[in-house]
């Protein structure tokens, strides 16, 4: 399959999967590996890759959307709807913009709580991977958390 479509000079959806997980995956880079002091440098996974992601989404969804039958009635509705190359790859990028912007949220409280970056760093391979998952992980973590902070502040 060639990078652009000969008739309209579009890139693929292999390419733009391709571009989209490239760029996903730079920004868990930044924000597992990289220090969070620099507010720039966070910058880039917290808002400038998942907003560039969802523009890319939202083209994808708009432009195809209403070309493919199915919806979100039933199993079936779905399995249709994402028929489409095109509109598989926009629910793709759609798990990539929320999870990598989801990290960054865990990432900015879980440094506000004072948690371990290798604590953090198993919770946000999670969500890297399994989305939900860290983010349960985190949120059962940062209540544990809270009820440590409260125990310990009454003791005082």
């Amino acid at each position: 399959m060639t990078e652009l479509s000969a008739a309209t000079g579009a890139l693929s959806p292999d390419a733009m999967f391709s571009f989209a997980s490239s760029a996903a995956m730079i920004g868990w880079v930044i924000l597992i590996l990289a220090p969070r002091r620099y507010d720039l440098l966070f910058f880039i996974p917290q808002f400038f890759i998942p907003l560039g992601l969802a523009l890319l989404y939202a083209g994808l969804i708009f432009s195809h959307i209403y070309t493919v039958g199915g919806g979100f009635g039933s199993i079936a509705d779905v399995r249709a709807l994402f028929g489409k190359d095109e509109v598989l790859l926009a629910g793709w990028v759609h798990y990539l913009a929320f999870d990598l912007f989801i990290g960054a949220w865990i990432a900015r409280q879980a440094d506000a709580l004072g948690v371990p970056r290798l604590i953090q760093t198993v919770i946000l391979l999670a969500t890297f991977m399994f989305g939900p998952v860290g983010l349960a992980l985190f949120l059962l973590m940062k209540a544990g958390y809270r009820k440590q902070g409260m125990r310990g502040g009454a003791a005082t």
